[in-house]
């Protein structure tokens, strides 16, 4: 078991130590559930209240709340409690899974493919036709990565995720699991015969330290190919439509979803449940509220809620008149 001093954890992340403890910490823990072996974190005036009833004997305080720790605690005192604490929780990270072999001996791997120094490969994994793996790259078992796909150095692809053929993965990206990439678009136009089927010739590309969330799905391009730019967080259960195109360090919450042709800036947010209409352009640094359904254009920096989604103020104005109508 890992466990610090809070000095050891003040030194770490070069913050100000303000009273004393001598218990070793072994966790982090919310301020409700904290016993004495846990540090917790206070990043926000409303928590500071928890405080006094709280077990724990340290925490990662935000500089700009004037709290004191109290006889046998200790605060770090910190510019900014939310980072400080990504930071505790990877001193408390376990290792990843432990591979008694790098490449096991059930996984199928192509003479053509080409493995960077260092790589990983689980049981029962597939590795296609001129596969491109570079250094470090860690494939968990009971994935499958189809021919012509390549990966930069340091990816993590989690066990039951599927990488179709010709895809682009840039460095340092976490796919977990049961991941879809490059699967056909959503594509039918009726004819004669029914509904006839679009082919999707395009593929997907994705830059570097992108992470998405298990059950989430990026479908190729119809032509081209689908995008997403450096340092996109994608969380659980998200759909990206064919043709998409993100900005870098976009943010998508679970359950919402892109459809075709959807271009989105740099850094804007997406909340959960939200839906896209296809061909919208939400340009940089927008938020779509969660639960929303964005139908036409979003401008850069600008806030929209509900469904058909407007500019928050708007809406809320709407919302009122709603509650007064229903008052009379």
């Amino acid at each position: 078991m890992k466990s610090y001093l809070i000095n050891e954890i003040a030194t770490f992340l070069k913050g100000d130590l303000i009273g004393n403890c001598t218990e070793k910490i072994h966790a982090p823990e919310q301020i409700e559930k904290a016993t004495k072996n846990h540090i917790t974190f206070i990043g926000n005036s409303k928590y500071a209240r928890l405080w006094e009833k709280s077990e724990a004997k340290t925490a990662i305080v935000d500089e700009k709340i004037t709290i004191e720790p109290g006889e046998g605690r200790a605060f770090v005192k910190v510019k900014n409690a939310d980072l400080a604490m990504a930071k505790v929780l990877e001193l408390f990270q376990a290792e990843l899974p432990f591979f008694s072999t790098d490449i096991h001996a059930t996984a199928v791997i192509s003479e053509t493919a080409k493995l960077g120094d260092n790589c990983k490969v689980g049981a029962n994994s597939f590795i296609g036709e001129n596969v491109v793996l570079g250094d470090n790259v860690i494939i968990y078992p009971n994935v499958s990565i189809f021919d012509d796909t390549t990966i930069g150095a340091n990816t993590i692809v989690w066990s039951g995720t599927v990488i179709r053929e010709r895809s682009e993965i840039g460095n340092n990206c976490i796919f977990h699991t049961n991941v879809s990439i490059g699967a056909d678009g959503f594509g039918y136009r009726p004819s004669e015969q029914g509904l006839t089927k679009i082919p999707h010739i395009g593929n997907v590309i994705i830059g570097n330290n992108v992470e998405i969330g298990a059950n989430s799905c990026v479908d190729r391009g119809k032509f081209s190919s689908t995008i997403l730019g450096d340092g996109c967080k994608i969380d659980n259960l998200v759909q990206i439509g064919h043709n998409s195109v993100l900005g870098r360090f976009c943010i998508m919450a679970g359950n919402s979803g892109l459809a075709g042709s959807v271009t989105l800036g740099d850094g804007v947010v997406i909340g959960g449940s939200a839906s896209i209409k296809d061909h919208t352009t939400i340009h940089s640094g927008a938020t779509v509220g969660a639960g929303s359904g964005v139908i036409s254009d979003v401008a850069a920096g600008k806030t929209v809620v509900g469904y058909p989604a407007c500019e928050s103020r708007e809406m809320m104005k709407q919302w009122v008149a709603l509650r007064k109508l229903a008052r009379k």
